[in-house]
């Protein structure tokens, strides 16, 4: 077997076929620097509490935030400077828990050294055992195990006290790309099952990152101070204090008067002059996260495909980005956003015309319009925005929409249910690659496609691309899907959100991710 080295950092582009070489280093410290206070401390005010702390099962913003302060992971996302600010750069992968890996001429077979100088939190050193162990415990999740089959990984073996050899079952151009997920934390597994298991690991933590967890109550508050002993750079910030506060005004006024350092989910119209004023940033930045009207391709009228593109007819775009999101998002012209390699919006026809609506109503054999039940999902204010500027013009060309509402959590089970008629859906792809977002969204078999759509070439052409090497080939294949999509129109593309983020004038160090999430490591206080 012929074996390539790899070492330093990755550009997953070419990190199939390429080897590089360097230095360790850790996402959570990649810009920790900025000459902040040793021994300071910050507050962050978030929208919601979280729902847990097991890294496999977190799938929401202030869990995943949590996960990414108190674990590590094998391998990290690179970062870079952009327009003079420090964002991600996720087609390079650089080593964290794995100082260095190999991957043999099949492309199939990753080994990894893993460093001998890491503990755990509970003062456990960490070994190859502990990486199988984890990788096992993301395999049997709810959550993540979609994301280990997507990786494509086949198995993980120990091949030495600090080796490990992961297998794919085949090629796969997604695999370095998923595993610097907060999903594929590396956890003290004999911990857990000393307190029980996994029922133990949803209100406690047992990781190797930058911060241990003091307390939690997703009801109000959570805090975590530095880990004194952590293997990589030092943070700046010793406490991080996490303030959970469901509403958007009382947010807004905590960070406008300096209560706290840092305020998420702040609404379009009121980060409109509150740039610099009394100390304040607004950190607004173009991201993937996209929103789209989402019609059931399984169900009646939306299984005809001239309706769905009549109602792409009457989406008001421009009214969503001005009047809604008060210039803090851009249009959207595909099914992946514009920043995602590959993206085109070939065949995507649609714009706000009314009388061409009509026409496509009539062809489709509904001259007289139709009725349709909407399912608007809480805790957004732009979407229900959204819903009623398009229930107004859908109704001029004589299309009835019944607006239900729902709350947040009884809404993500509806759509599991893949039987919701029409809905607004916003979605992150945390690994920035076409394969990820298309794979999860509008694959026949993928585990978020609630509309269920289904064009055999689409999914002959994802799978195709998936054991691609050749990224511009790739990108040919992942085009052409596109291209399909746009055409068939199962959504209507509402608008790309920027990602803002407010803070104190004296907060440095924020890097924006694809996720969206903050790293707390990288952060500095300059009083």
């Amino acid at each position: 077997m012929r074996t390539k080295k790899l070492l330093t950092t990755v550009a997953v582009a070419a990190s199939m076929m390429l080897a590089f070489t360097g230095c360790a280093q850790s996402a959570n410290n990649a810009n920790a620097g900025g000459g902040g206070d040793t021994g300071s401390a910050i507050s962050i005010a978030f929208s919601e509490g979280g729902t847990t702390l097991d890294p496999a099962e977190a799938n929401d913003g202030t869990s995943d935030t949590l996960v990414l302060a108190a674990y590590d992971q094998l391998v990290t996302y690179g970062t870079k400077e952009e327009d003079g600010k420090r964002v991600s750069d996720t087609a390079t992968i650089e080593p964290m828990i794995a100082s260095e890996w190999e991957v043999d001429d099949t492309n199939t077979v990753y080994t990894f050294t893993i460093r001998d100088d890491i503990e755990f939190q509970s003062g456990k050193k960490l070994t190859a055992d502990d990486i199988v162990k984890s990788f096992e415990h993301i395999k049997a999740s709810a959550s993540a195990s979609f994301l280990y089959e997507m990786a494509g990984i086949d198995s993980v073996e120990k091949t030495g006290d600090y080796e490990v050899k992961i297998t794919l079952t085949a090629p796969n151009h997604l695999f370095l790309q998923i595993i610097p997920m907060y999903s594929f934390s590396i956890i003290d597994m004999d911990v857990v099952e000393e307190n029980g298991g996994a029922e133990w690991l949803k209100q406690n933590t047992a990781g190797t990152g930058p911060y241990i967890l003091d307390s939690w109550d997703p009801a109000s508050e959570a805090k975590l101070h530095v880990n004194d002993k952590y293997w990589g750079e030092a943070p700046d910030i010793e406490k991080v204090n996490l303030k959970f506060i469901g509403d958007a005004s009382n947010r807004l006024q905590l960070i406008s008067k300096g209560s706290v350092d840092m305020a998420l989910e702040i609404a379009p119209k009121d980060l409109e002059g509150l740039d610099g004023k009394d100390g304040v940033v607004v950190d607004s930045r173009p991201s993937n996260k996209v929103l789209f009207f989402a019609m059931n391709n399984n169900i009646a009228p939306f299984d005809n495909e001239k309706v769905r593109q009549a109602v792409t007819m009457a989406i008001p775009y421009d009214k969503l980005l001005t009047d809604v999101m008060k210039g803090q998002a851009s249009e959207m012209r595909s099914s992946v956003a514009s920043s995602t390699p590959g993206w085109t919006d070939k065949g995507n026809q649609a714009e706000h015309n009314l009388d061409k609506a009509k026409e496509l109503l009539a062809e489709a054999g509904y001259p007289d319009g139709f009725e349709f039940d909407f399912t608007l999902g809480s805790g957004f204010p732009d979407w229900n925005d959204d819903a009623v500027l398009i229930q107004a013009e859908l109704a001029k060309i004589g299309v009835t929409m019944n607006i239900q509402n729902m709350a947040r959590a009884q809404f993500l089970d509806a759509l599991a249910e893949k039987n919701v008629q029409a809905y607004i859906s916003r979605w992150t792809s945390f690994v920035n690659d076409p394969g990820y977002h298309l794979g999860l969204l509008l694959v026949d078999s993928g585990t978020s496609n609630y509309a269920n759509y289904d064009n055999a070439r689409v999914n002959e052409l994802w799978a195709e691309a998936a054991t691609e090497p050749d990224a511009d080939v790739r990108n040919k294949l992942y085009g052409e899907m596109q291209e399909i999509i746009n055409v068939e129109s199962p959504w209507g593309y509402l608008y790309e959100y920027n990602i803002a983020v407010t803070h104190r004038d004296n907060l440095e160090g924020y890097t924006s991710y694809p996720d969206g999430l903050v790293r707390f490591a990288q952060l500095s206080k300059t009083d």
